[in-house]
């Protein structure tokens, strides 16, 4: 029997050879899972927050709380999607990022819109990031197999895989906050996911992980990427940076392709000018291709005023390279929303300066001031804000109480420190209630002031229509 013993672990040994030269046994472990998980890993980041609370009973010091969230890489320069409450009120000079190869560098928030619970954040790690390969949410499979990424309990890069279990899911946080239209997920979401994907087995960012069930197994939730883009596209938009191009566009969403097709333009913008007509589908815009506006937008990020941008439309089935000069958004003309139709016609507007249709829509007149100027308990919340110097009697904002002095910082879902600021809060709120608005109602509009060393909120009524 000893030589029979011999050969046989001879022939083992031959075969684990084989296995190993061959590669098959690495073959096997590389599962659709594992190339998903490596496809979009690197463009998934850790974010470590810290909170000041109020004085400690005992020791009579301000408490630090640590805060923790997950977040996704949107563009190669550092702009970063996270859930806005994982920024919500937190020390903003206590803002941190961590790669996936343990370096770290601090953040600071750009945007954020409370109602859909997504902030934008940027940071600056002295090179190039990989952004993460988006999908669509629009032919998602109740049972398909997806993964979160995420910030686990502050165990960094934890990956938990389940299924979709459940699609237009509305989930009611409190009186105040809930959700519409959730992705229903198994893979397990702990404190510390927020703001991270939920990934398929393409390795696309199907989902923005938002919230658990309290109390309950496995049963989490994430807003479907399509939602998410629309928001980061707001939150990304060229006109809180004080340019602006005047394009309107619509995001198409099918399992066969996702694009973002021109509806019409501001008359008399650079849009306009450029000559972009309705029906063009944009393809690329300077070095970044176009999938949706939270394309076209990141696209344009950081370019002055008066420079070209290189623009190609797809159109009639052919391709057309247009040049797009970028304005200023402070010394444009206030308009509403017009588009151009294809015989080349506009429709006219009021050429108002920002300063003045603040002016005859509220009956205010601002001057910026900066953040050393706040006082000092809001430094840390705020960038700035407009000091009213003037209100027009019998004013629609005089009727609503504000008075000189006062210091707006807020107007509506966004901050305000700059003119252009609140004639962008303006025209999102318009964009949001025209659908469903009679023409001649008014829009109402939240404004955060901080009057002395106290923030009141004031509701400010504000005309669908010029």
């Amino acid at each position: 029997m000893q030589p029979r013993i011999q050969i046989t672990g001879l022939c083992c040994a031959l075969l684990l050879t084989w296995l190993v030269n061959d590669g098959v046994g690495s073959e096997r472990r590389m599962t659709p899972l594992v190339n998903a998980v490596q496809r979009v890993e690197k463009s998934v980041v850790n974010i470590h927050t810290e909170k000041t609370q109020s004085k400690d009973p005992v020791f009579g010091s301000p408490k630090k709380v640590n805060g923790m969230g997950t977040g996704v890489i949107v563009d190669e320069r550092g702009y970063i999607v996270t859930n806005e409450h994982v920024i919500h009120n937190v020390d903003q000079d206590a803002i941190r990022v961590e790669l996936i190869d343990g370096t770290q560098a601090k953040a600071n928030v750009i945007s954020f819109d409370s109602r859909q619970d997504l902030a934008i954040i940027k940071v600056d790690f002295g090179r190039s990031l990989p952004v993460a390969p988006f999908g669509t949410s629009c032919d998602l499979m109740r049972g398909e197999t997806v993964f979160a990424v995420g910030n686990a309990f502050g165990y960094t890069h934890t990956i938990t895989r389940g299924i979709i279990s459940a699609l237009g899911r509305n989930v009611e946080v409190n009186e105040k906050i809930g959700y519409k239209n959730l992705i229903q997920t198994d893979a397990s979401i702990n404190p510390g996911n927020s703001g991270g994907p939920l990934v398929n087995l393409d390795g696309e960012v199907i989902g923005i992980n938002v919230a658990i069930r309290a109390g309950a197994q496995r049963i989490g939730f994430t807003i479907p990427i399509d939602d998410a883009r629309r928001t980061i596209s707001r939150l990304l938009d060229n006109e809180k940076f004080g340019t602006y191009h005047g394009l309107l566009t619509k995001d198409v969403r099918s399992p066969e392709a996702k694009k973002m097709v021109v509806s019409g333009t501001h008359s008399d913008s650079p849009a306009f000018q450029a000559g972009l007509l309705p029906g063009d589908e944009v393809l690329k815009a300077g070095k970044v291709a176009v999938s949706d506006r939270a394309d076209f937008e990141r696209a344009l990020l950081g370019i002055n005023p008066g420079k070209e941008v290189p623009v190609t439309v797809r159109r009639d089935g052919s391709e057309v390279a247009l040049q797009l000069r970028i304005g200023r958004n402070g010394e444009r003309p206030l308009t509403n929303i017009v588009a151009r139709a294809n015989n080349g016609d506009t429709s006219s507007y009021r050429g108002d300066t920002p300063q003045q249709m603040v002016w005859r829509i509220l009956g205010l007149r601002f001057r910026s001031i900066s953040q050393n100027q706040l006082p000092n308990k809001y430094q840390k919340h705020y960038k700035g804000g407009l000091q009213v110097i003037e209100v027009r009697a019998n004013g629609p904002a005089a009727a609503k109480g504000v008075k000189s002095g006062d210091v707006v910082v807020g107007l509506a879902l966004w901050e305000a420190y700059k003119i252009t600021h609140v004639t962008y809060a303006f025209n999102q709120q318009r964009k949001s209630l025209t659908a469903n608005s009679a023409a001649s109602e008014l829009a109402p509009v939240k404004c955060h002031i901080i009057r002395g060393e106290q923030i009141i909120e004031k509701t400010l009524s504000l005309p669908l229509q010029d």
